[in-house]
Parts: structure tokens; C-alpha cells; sequence
């Protein structure tokens, strides 16, 4: 029969084999992660981009539409077609 302290020696081994192997997996899931993250990052920018876009886009016709309503309120006044019902 082997010494207990072979026998401690060759699971110490064991251990220290599994371990580097669960810290290798470790360190390829956080590089993973890391990857998955950057892209989202990536992608997350341009939904910014695109939501900025659409916000100046909105502003810029309520704008137009705010301009082109005071434009035929006045056309509206010139011609006297009131309509009695609005204020």
C-alpha cells in the first residue's frame, strides 16, 4: 500500500489540475462575456443614433406643422372662412 503522504501528494495534483482547468474556463467566459458586451455596446450606440435622428426628425415637423397652421389660420383670416365652431 502506498504512504498517506503519496496519497495526499496525487490528490493535491488532481486538484491543482482541475482548478487551472475551471480557472481556464473562467478566463475564456469572461473574455466571452466581454466580446458579447462590446457588441451590445456597439449596437446600443447606433439604436442612440438612430432614436437621436428620429427625435430631431419629430421636432423639426412639429415645427413644420406648427408653422404651416399659423400660415392657414392667417389664410383663413384674410378670406373670412371662419369656422364658427372653433375658438
Amino acid at each position: 500500500m502506498t504512504d498517506p503522504e503519496n496519497l495526499v501528494l496525487e490528490i493535491l495534483r488532481v486538484l491543482r489540475t482541475e482548478i487551472g482547468d475551471v480557472k481556464n474556463e473562467l478566463i475564456s467566459l469572461r473574455n466571452e462575456t466581454r466580446e458579447g458586451l462590446n457588441r451590445i455596446d456597439v449596437r446600443l450606440g447606433f439604436v442612440e443614433q438612430a432614436l437621436a435622428s428620429m427625435l430631431g426628425v419629430s421636432a423639426s415637423d412639429r415645427s413644420e406643422l406648427t408653422a404651416l397652421k399659423r400660415r392657414i389660420e392667417r389664410i383663413e383670416r384674410r378670406l373670412e372662412l371662419h369656422n364658427e365652431t372653433t375658438p
